[in-house]
């Protein structure tokens, strides 16, 4: 039987199995290559996309509208919507969904609670698509991020992959790291104590026999790493000001520190970078973060065609 995405709902990274994975990337190839060679798309044509950020966003809520709009679709957005929507009058996710397949084939969701989406989900008719939930999950950065892997490095099996930061909150590592899991992959995770991975995490890749090695030590993991995979410290995650203060800047990555990594390392980062990347890495060949945010287009057309049966 053919794999088909039709109808589905994109919550978590886990709920795509390898071949569904594959078709993402290959779709999404596909789709790069008629951009590049200035062709177009109407895939979407006549559709619309409904995208509901009750967070900031810049790359996920442009990269997803971009994506529709190239694929010949339009939008209906709801920007900054915990304040400007009925969510500030008390409507449940539940209820917006229900509202919001009346008016879109398709919706994108970002919520700073953990599970938002699919509470999104459980009330639409339409498929639904996690922008990112709270310190939860982001599927599709994780999708993203593995389309650069794969463009950058050539492969994917046997590379030592370094996730650097904040990987108690930052829902782009969970992801992530739950993705590449089901490759031949070795992890560094690279955090102060307090910002460690959460333990069911690791627990759950080591059960599925991963190689994780935990530090502190940022020089350490970039000088055997293929791919350092920087994060920011979130201050949106901290309760604590003096907290964030003391954590802000674990980690700062600068030209001179790569004259002692492999020759070849990748660096890549979610954005925004604060001040974990300086300016002068961005010369560096091996700086992908900035061709990681262009991935999004391609990566998410893929998915709107894909789930709306459309591809």
């Amino acid at each position: 039987m053919a794999t088909t995405l039709k109808g589905r709902d994109i919550i978590r990274i886990q709920d795509l199995n390898l071949d569904e994975v594959g078709l993402v990337m290959d779709t999404a190839a596909r789709f790069e290559s008629v951009l590049v060679n200035d062709g177009r798309l109407t895939n979407m044509s006549g559709k619309v996309l409904a995208t509901l950020f009750y967070e900031p966003s810049t790359r996920t809520r442009l990269s997803f509208e971009t994506a529709m709009l190239r694929l010949g679709g339009q939008v209906v957005s709801v920007a900054e919507a915990k304040s400007s929507s009925s969510a500030a009058k008390g409507e449940t996710l539940y209820d917006t969904g229900k509202m919001i397949e009346s008016y879109s084939d398709v919706a994108v969701i970002r919520h700073p609670v953990v599970g938002s989406a699919q509470e999104l989900a459980e009330g639409s008719g339409a498929p639904v698509i996690n922008g990112g939930d709270g310190a939860g999950q982001h599927p599709t950065q994780a999708l993203l991020d593995l389309f650069t892997i794969r463009k950058e490095k050539g492969k994917i099996d046997g590379l030592t992959v370094a996730l650097v930061g904040d990987l108690k909150n930052g829902r782009t590592v969970h992801s992530l790291s739950a993705l590449l899991s089901r490759y031949k992959i070795r992890f560094y995770f690279v955090a102060p104590d307090a910002l460690a991975m959460p333990s069911e995490i690791s627990a759950e890749l080591r059960k599925s026999k991963v190689e994780i090695i935990e530090t502190p030590d940022l020089a350490k993991a970039a000088a055997d790493a293929d791919v350092v995979y920087m994060t920011r410290i979130q201050k949106e995650r901290f309760d604590d000001p003096a907290e964030y203060n003391r954590l802000k800047s674990s980690y700062e990555l600068n030209a001179s520190q790569l004259t002692k990594v492999k020759n070849g390392m990748t660096i890549m980062h979610p954005l925004p970078r604060v001040t974990e990347i300086a300016k002068d890495v961005d010369a560096y060949k091996g700086a992908a973060y900035f061709r990681q945010a262009a991935n999004g287009v391609p990566v998410r057309m893929a998915l709107l065609a894909l789930v709306t049966g459309n591809e």
